[in-house]
């Protein structure tokens, strides 16, 4: 956090976000569950760091994707719009009630619109909006209006215009121009003055000790599933509940098997994450044979302590798979200028 030191000292406003995963889930109390437990995160972050000084902005929620289930990079499952909504609004309401300041929720208007419902709760917090193409220094553009009509979500105005707080304008901004390292920045602008942005940093917030990142706490892991028998053109899969003493999901870590004998392979393993506290694991590639060892949950920020599960398991010898003709060459794309219709200031 040297970074945030040397800019407050030099006067400078600082701030934070938290990228979401939403759970693959429909239940009301996983999906409540999760969003706590991700605030619970976020909430020990920031305890880690001495919690809010009066040059930071409130911790911003990162929100651009509704996809809970992505099998080789292609989004398989969406969470519906009542769904992400109730995450989100679990979510800032629990960091908004520790921390003593409304969140930010940080999204683009096609996400606001398509993937969340209109929620008069939701447009209690400050927007953070993301809209390129349009520069905020001519009066007539605004973030997210359309051509015809308008981006209907919780913060549109009767006019189409967004009740915006940050508009972040592009993703182009030269680095070198503004002190920074990294060659290309984000720029945003706020869209009132002093007075309307001084109220957003109010509400010092110092953590108490149970606010603080745990060591090695205490978990419990069970095993709700497991194979016990399948083929080597199949996986061994295994689904995996981890939670705190309280009883609330762990907010981090993951699962992997582990063989009893270290000379054994132990195959290709997947781990899909269906909700905070939970995963299934799916091992392929095995040869045919038994195997015996552990399931095991394992925390490499050692917040939580690593749970074992023994497991055993048959992988039987599976018909030999009809070789697949060579996929034929495709020219190779031309290079993608992600920066094209952005304002490159």
């Amino acid at each position: 956090m040297a970074d945030r030191a040397a800019a407050q000292a030099a006067g400078l406003y600082t701030g934070f976000y938290y990228f979401a995963y939403l759970p693959d889930s429909t239940k009301r109390s996983v999906i409540i569950a999760d969003a706590k437990a991700q605030a619970q995160k976020v909430i020990w972050r920031l305890g880690e760091i001495g919690g809010y000084t009066e040059q930071d902005l409130p911790v911003a929620l990162d929100l651009e994707t509704n996809c809970v289930r992505k099998i080789s990079g292609v989004c398989q499952k969406y969470a519906s719009r009542a769904n992400v909504t109730l995450w989100a609004i679990t979510w800032l309401a629990e960091v908004e009630a520790k921390t003593n300041r409304k969140p930010f929720l940080y999204s683009y208007p096609n996400f606001l619109q398509s993937a969340m419902a209109r929620s008069a709760e939701l447009a209690k917090y400050p927007l953070w909006i993301a809209a390129y193409g349009k520069h905020p220094a001519d009066p007539e553009n605004h973030p997210g209006i359309k051509s015809v009509g308008c981006f209907a979500h919780s913060w549109t105005k009767s006019d189409c215009r967004a009740d915006y707080q940050i508009w972040q304008y592009t993703s182009c901004g030269k680095g070198s121009k503004y002190g920074v390292a990294s060659s290309r920045i984000d720029l945003n602008v706020f869209s009132g003055g002093e007075e309307k942005f001084y109220p957003l940093t109010k509400g010092v917030w110092q953590p108490e000790a149970v606010d603080l990142l745990p060591f090695n706490e205490s978990t419990t892991a069970t095993l709700l599933s497991g194979s016990t028998l399948t083929d080597t053109n199949s996986s061994a899969t295994f689904v995996v509940d981890a939670v705190r003493p309280n009883g609330t999901p762990v907010v981090t870590g993951s699962v992997r098997f582990i063989s009893a004998d270290s000379l054994a392979k132990t195959g290709v393993q997947d781990v899909i994450r269906s909700a905070s506290g939970r995963w299934t694991l799916k091992i392929s590639g095995l040869q045919a044979g038994t195997y015996v060892g552990f399931v095991e949950y394992f925390d490499e920020s050692s917040t939580h302590s690593s749970v074992e599960m023994p497991v055993m398991f048959e992988v039987t010898q599976g018909a030999t798979p009809t070789p697949k003709p060579s996929p034929t060459k495709k020219p190779t794309p031309k290079p993608v200028d992600s920066c094209a219709g952005q304002i490159r200031n």
